[in-house]
Order: C-alpha cells, then structure tokens, then sequence
C-alpha cells in the first residue's frame, strides 16, 4: 500500500474542516454537564482514555495480529470518536449533549495523550528503535494544529457571530464529508490488491473490537445508574473511534501504509454494530410508542 497526496494534504484538511464543524456546533449549555454533573463526564473519558486501549490490547492479543497491524488497531483505541460518534448517537436516540461534551472533553486530551501511547504501543511491538524514530513533539504540534485549535475557532465563531455560523455549518459539514470521501476513495483505489486480504486478516478483530467497547461503555454506565439515553451515549462514544485522526497517525506522520489499513478498513466496518445499535434503538422506540397508545 502506498501513501501519497491523499494523506499528506487531503486528510489533514478533512480533519481541519471536520474538526472546525464539531466546534461550530457546540453550544455554551452542552458543556454545562461539566459541574452539573462531573462523575459523569470524568467517568466517559476515563473510559475513552484509558478502558479502551486496554480493551483493545486484549483483543489484538487475542486474535494474534501481526506487529504493524497491532500498532494499528492500537493507534485507533487512541483517537476518540469526533463528529461521527455525535452523529450515531443523535441517530440512536442517546443523549446528545453529554456525547458533545465527551467529544469536546477528550479532543482537548487527545492531541497529548495520543503521541506518547503511540510511541509506547511502537515500542512494544516494534521495538524500541522504531519507537525512537516516532516524531512525538511533532505529532502533538499536527494534532494540535489540525483538530484542537480548529475546533476552538469554530467554538468562536459561533460564539461571536451565531447567525453566520448557523448559515454556514451546513456546507461546512458537507465539504467535511467530500474530504473523507476523496481521502477513502484515494487510499482504495490505489490499494485495491491488497484490501481484501486485510480485510480478512483485520475484519474479525475490528468488528469484536467495536462490540466489545460499546458493551463496555454501556457497561459502565448501567454501573453508574444512568439513564437509558446516556448508557447509548457511553456505548457509542467508547465504541466509534476517530479513523480520520488515526488515519493522520499512521499515514501522515509514521508513513506506514498497513498500519493505516487498520484505520481504513475500521472506518467501514465500525458501520456494522452501530447500524445494529441504531436498528435496535429505532424498533425499540416504535414498540414502547405502540405500548403507550
């Protein structure tokens, strides 16, 4: 597999936009559940931050994958979901507020914490010669640049001119998407060959992955006693990671093209059980209606 432009310009203005589309649809009320309620949040984090790459390890252990492709999997435990999790979440009937929060929360963590598990993760299963090579003040100035500090310009923006932000978001979000479109149909079509090997090889893994986190964030949040509505929250925030960031990770900045398949082929496979938990959500919804009527 190979990297080229794609990666290099392409992703990073994909992330910039989608990054600046997340900031411009946060409102001041949605980070209220920062001192209503901060077990909350603190607990939604920790379990993004830390449960999960936990939870990823044993998974990559347990399917046997190869070094780089372990590193892969691994990268993507780091990089929380974004936009998409919002998304799913909306779709799923959770409680949209607190995945905006959570997402808004860990995007301020992540450009730091990412660097420094990505270089333990490379010296685990690489070695500790790779892991010297791995640009880490470099990475979290990139992180830096194109996911926190557009999503603080577009907190601003909306902050300072409310109506133009509303006006404008919307073609901000679809060129965001016209982006990721060009940055999966550039890595697929120049890696055709090899996909559907990985596929197969990552498939499993990456499917188990994602079921496993959303059971486990929803988990802990019947753990909490917390509502329905949040526990999909949970379930969907710890179990949608952020390819794109990952993507950036592995293509941009470590110029390992497996290691980005593991990101690629997890974008479209993460479709699987968050369809499956939207289906659910959406039958349950129409049954409980039937119920009350």
């Amino acid at each position: 597999m190979e990297n080229g432009i794609t990666i290099q310009v392409v992703l990073p203005l994909a992330l910039f936009t989608i990054m600046l589309g997340v900031g411009m649809s946060l409102r001041v009320s949605e980070f209220s559940l920062l001192w209503r309620k901060p077990a909350v949040v603190l607990v939604g984090v920790l379990s993004q931050l830390l449960l999960l790459p936990l939870l990823g390890w044993v998974v990559v252990l347990c399917f046997q994958l190869p070094p780089v492709l372990a590193v892969g999997v691994m990268i993507l435990t780091f990089a929380p979901g974004g936009a998409t999790s919002n998304m799913i979440t909306y779709l799923s009937r959770g409680d949209t507020a607190l995945s905006v929060c959570l997402t808004a929360v860990s995007g301020l963590i992540t450009p730091f914490t990412m660097p420094i598990l990505t270089v333990l993760t490379v010296s685990y299963w690489m070695g500790e010669e790779a892991a010297i090579e791995f640009p880490v003040m470099t990475t979290m100035v990139k992180l830096l640049l194109i996911s926190l500090l557009p999503a603080l310009l577009g907190t601003l923006i909306h902050h300072r001119w409310p109506a133009f932000c509303d006006r404008i978001e919307p073609y901000v979000k679809v060129m965001a998407c016209l982006f990721l479109v060009l940055v999966v149909f550039g890595i697929v079509k120049a890696n055709w060959v090899e996909l559907p090997t990985l596929v197969l090889e990552l498939g499993p893994a990456v499917v188990v992955l994602v079921s496993l986190a959303m059971l486990l964030g929803y988990g802990v949040a019947r753990q909490m006693r917390l509502t329905t509505e949040q526990g999909i929250t949970m379930a969907v925030e710890v179990g949608i990671q952020n390819a794109a960031m990952a993507l950036l990770v592995t293509g941009g900045i470590l110029h390992n093209a497996e290691m980005s398949a593991s990101a690629l082929i997890y974008g479209v496979l993460m479709n699987i059980p968050a369809f499956g938990l939207i289906t659910y959500r959406f039958f349950t919804a129409r049954t409980l209606l039937k119920r009350s009527v």
